[in-house]
């Protein structure tokens, strides 16, 4: 068994996002993060549609997803969309541990209009009148 099944988390985790996931941003709350016995810590919760727990939001995270979604203010990031995935290059105390990061959902591109066809090509000499009126 992994050390990460042996210690459940009330909290999203890299584990639990093995792919990219398109998630709805169902609300925010704003909760105490330290152990038991531990002065009060409060940070920011992201909740998904998708899933049952929440991400813990860093300020990475927070501006990511402001440039995803394209506003800074929150009340307007509920119900949108952005892709949860698992970032291998995230670091903690100058070692890479990977992490839980977010970013725009990928456009489609639209397709690409024909080129309007080309006029028919004229030489010089189709457009002669043949009848010489002398």
């Amino acid at each position: 068994m992994k050390i990460s099944a042996m210690m459940p988390s009330s909290y999203l985790k890299k584990e639990d996002v093995p792919t990219p996931a398109l998630v709805t941003i169902r609300r925010f709350t704003h909760e105490n993060l330290a152990q038991d016995g531990q002065p009060e810590e409060k940070k920011w919760v992201m909740h998904f549609e998708e899933f049952d727990r929440g991400l813990v939001m860093n300020p990475t995270n927070l501006q990511l997803a402001a440039i995803a979604i394209g506003s800074d203010e929150t009340d307007e990031w509920v119900g949108r969309q952005i892709v949860l995935y698992t970032d291998p290059n995230v670091s903690f105390a100058g070692k890479l541990v990977g992490g839980l990061r977010l970013r725009a959902r990928r456009q489609s591109k639209p397709p690409v209009a024909a080129p309007a066809p080309s006029p028919p090509l004229v030489t010089a000499f189709e457009d002669m009148d043949d009848d010489i009126p002398w």
